[in-house]
């Protein structure tokens, strides 16, 4: 079994390789220190992006953390990235697609994406929205 440290960092290698495959130039921060994991240069602006590892949760919808989750000292701490990063990078592993979404988009715990639902409603974050075809939305 595959820990969490090891799929963060295929999602990131497989990241890295997308952006580039699209044109784009992308730095890794040195270090584990920094609250984001890749910053991309589209040649106008800068973004710091905070790659993360979708599942699917339940039938036709997606989730992934909003959030940060580590232990210091024996204790549990959960963080937000607000303010921090710009957009999520997010890999849906079964399906080989990533999902762009901009930080303001996305709440603290986590979010889902739905690829499809009998209603539509407000609340509902549809994946092809935040499907990344590559090009950064503006």
């Amino acid at each position: 079994m595959r820990n969490s440290k090891d799929i963060g960092d295929e999602t990131e290698a497989r990241a890295v390789s997308k952006l580039v495959a699209n044109g784009y130039s992308v730095s890794i921060p040195f270090g584990d220190n920094d609250r984001y994991d890749l910053v991309v240069d589209d040649s106008a602006r800068l973004y710091r992006l905070q790659c993360k590892t979708a599942w699917s949760n339940k039938e036709r919808t997606i989730r992934f953390n909003t959030h940060s989750q580590t232990t210091k000292n024996g204790a549990y701490h959960e963080e937000t990235y607000r303010g921090e990063i710009d957009a999520f990078f997010v890999h849906y592993p079964r399906e080989e697609t990533f999902y762009w979404i901009d930080a303001a988009d996305a709440n603290d715990q986590k979010m889902e994406l739905r690829f499809g639902s009998e209603i539509d409603h407000p609340s509902i974050n549809w994946a092809d929205t935040y499907e990344f075809t590559g090009d950064i939305p503006k």
